[in-house]
């Protein structure tokens, strides 16, 4: 089945309940997606799981998404190991009560996702038989996957990169530094020079580039050798004896007697 054949046989069953089917990712990643109601929570993953069409056998994995205002999204995404193919189920809980019923009995493997959501999140699983908290020490206060939360080492130290609601203001002396093995802007190429950046001039817009290729000697042509450079002589050196006659120039002169 393709993922919008999918969403249609979710919404199918759910029926007279108003869900909604999409698709979201792409190519190879595309996944049926359908929105419920919270009260269809519950029905929505029991019938992906029992219908002969979809199959969905395999519980993935549950979270949520911080939406601000408008609520937190709950997410579980559902594989079939039969069919190949996912289903991912969302619903959205108020921010003011956020509360939506357990899947344990359906699932089993949620109990322990579950438990991180209610404690990332502050979303209450009802039903659920023990929402202990699972990576946090019992003292921690607050959800710190909540958008609004702070983070205590950013107000004790300022963060030097962008900023991001709820940061720190205090601005960092420090530059950004790239990944290792990246050059820098204006290092590179034509690229543009910012100002106060390495470099001199601008790129492939309207300038020179920063840093001029440097030009390299001309190779000799094949079958050639470069002329030797002579050895200065050091101090104490007899003199240089005489150059003979080069190999293959010929026999030497003969004066008037006859003799070379």
């Amino acid at each position: 089945m393709t993922p919008e054949e999918v969403g249609q046989r979710v919404v199918a069953l759910l029926a007279p309940v108003e869900a909604t089917a999409s698709v979201s990712g792409g190519q190879s990643h595309a996944r049926a997606t359908v929105d419920v109601p919270v009260a269809s929570w519950v029905d929505a993953l029991r019938a992906a799981r029992d219908d002969a069409e979809l199959a969905c056998d395999f519980f993935d994995w549950l979270s949520a998404v911080d939406e601000l205002a408008t609520g937190f999204d709950v997410v579980v995404h559902l594989w079939s190991t039969t069919r190949r193919h996912g289903v991912l189920l969302r619903t959205r809980v108020p921010r003011e009560s956020p509360t939506v019923a357990s899947v344990v009995d359906l699932w089993p493997g949620a109990a322990w996702h579950e438990r991180e959501t209610h404690e990332m999140f502050g979303i209450d699983f009802a039903g659920h038989p023990k929402l202990a908290p699972l990576l946090l020490p019992p003292e921690f206060e607050g959800h710190p996957l909540r958008k609004e939360f702070v983070l205590a080492s950013r107000v004790a130290k300022p963060w030097p990169g962008a900023k991001e609601p709820g940061e720190s203001e205090a601005g960092g002396g420090r530059r950004p530094i790239g990944p290792p093995g990246v050059p820098a802007p204006g290092e590179w190429g034509t690229t543009p020079t910012p100002a106060g950046a390495a470099g001199v001039g601008e790129g492939p817009r309207g300038g020179t580039p920063a840093r001029p290729a440097r030009e390299r000697p001309a190779r000799p042509a094949p079958g050639t050798r470069p002329a030797r450079t002579p050895r200065a002589a050091a101090p104490g050196d007899g003199p240089a004896p005489a150059a003979g006659p080069a190999a293959g120039d010929g026999p030497a002169p003969r004066d008037e007697e006859g003799t070379a």
